[in-house]
């Protein structure tokens, strides 16, 4: 039995990126018949993070984490962020010697830098401290890659996302209608300072503009930007029919290094509008009928009201949780010198498919 122990400092009650994205891929592992075992801060005392309250630390003795991992036995570990939980879990693999892979979910020298005034340099001082140790590092696309190897990051390797296309689909008639006059621009997040909000809401455009989400940020904003409809965090089917009901999806982030929002409203059918930068223009850059990019985000939200419904629809498709955790499993086995990985992939795929019939 192969078992991986995910380490990470993001879990529930948080809703983002990172949650959803192991989540999906703990989904599929288990379907391959990996076992996964989680070490996450529901198991330790935590306190709110600064600035962010919503976020929880772990407070925890180091030899506490270290009995945690140590009784899953884990045949290989994977550290997903760089929190308390994440430095505990990096400094076990090491002094037991097991090789352990990372992933790159946040950019966190511009989060950190958004926040506090700390040099980048330090931050990323600190980033590829953590992430060199390890045998590979997971990065989502071509242009994090890239920028992280300018930055002296290591050990790069490729883990894209996927999308849940039945869920995230085009209506034909809203279950929770916004009776708002349209074209409706929408966003949907963590109502946060590095989601760079207000580039959007300041905009003048017609219609309305709707905020779906929630976070430190949102009491401000929604005073500074009266007319914006604030919905609050939807989840599931509500989400999804939100999501639905948009006219274009506006992404303003500079910080992302994908954006799984973008995914979600492409796979129901909505054209998205961003900025020409990592994330966006590794999903949308070549696909310019599914989507606009400028560095006027203005003129990328008219420009998106013209693409097609339809394009967006297929550009989502081509995105897959499958393949993605493929992806993941391959990343983690050639990272820890199994030297034929595809051997797993044969064992399990035909009782998969099997079973799919």
């Amino acid at each position: 039995m192969t078992r991986i122990t995910i380490v990470s400092d993001a879990w529930y009650p948080q809703v983002n990126g990172v949650v959803r994205s192991i989540e999906n891929t703990n989904r599929e592992l288990e379907q391959m018949g990996v076992e996964i075992a989680m070490v996450t801060p529901q198991d330790f005392r935590s306190i709110p993070c600064p600035t962010y309250p919503e976020i929880r630390l772990s407070v925890a003795f180091f030899r506490q984490i270290a009995k945690k991992i140590a009784r899953h036995q884990p045949s290989y570990v994977h550290i997903a962020t760089e929190g308390p939980l994440g430095l505990a879990a990096r400094r076990w693999c090491l002094k037991n010697r097991m090789p352990f892979t990372t992933s790159y979910h946040t950019r966190f020298p511009e989060y950190v830098a958004a926040r506090f005034p700390v040099p980048l340099k330090w931050l990323y001082g600190f980033m590829r401290w953590f992430h060199n140790a390890g045998a590979a590092c997971m990065v989502a696309t071509p242009s994090l890659e890239a920028d992280l190897k300018a930055h002296g990051f290591q050990h790069l390797r490729r883990w894209s996302r996927g999308i849940d296309a039945s869920l995230f689909r085009p209506r034909e008639t809203a279950l929770y209608p916004l009776d708002l006059p349209r074209p409706i621009f929408m966003t949907v997040g963590r109502v946060a300072v590095e989601k760079n909000l207000e580039a959007f809401l300041s905009l003048d455009l017609p219609g309305t503009k709707v905020v779906v989400g929630d976070g430190p940020a949102r009491a401000d904003l929604q005073a500074a930007f009266p007319d914006v409809h604030f919905t609050g965090a939807k989840f599931g089917e509500e989400l999804a029919d939100h999501y639905a009901q948009a006219d274009v999806f506006v992404f303003p982030s500079k910080t992302d290094t994908f954006g799984n929002t973008i995914l979600e409203a492409l796979a129901s059918g909505v054209p998205v509008a961003a900025y020409p930068v990592m994330g966006p223009i590794d999903i949308v850059g070549e696909h310019q009928d599914a989507g606009a990019l400028d560095d006027n985000l203005q003129k990328a939200c008219l420009k998106a009201l013209s693409c097609s419904r339809t394009a967006a629809r297929e550009l989502a498709l081509s995105y897959s949780w499958e393949a993605a955790s493929q992806q993941f499993l391959e990343n983690v086995l050639v990272a820890n010198n199994v030297r034929e990985p595809s051997r797993f992939f044969r064992r399990y795929l035909p009782a998969r498919m099997k079973a799919k019939r």
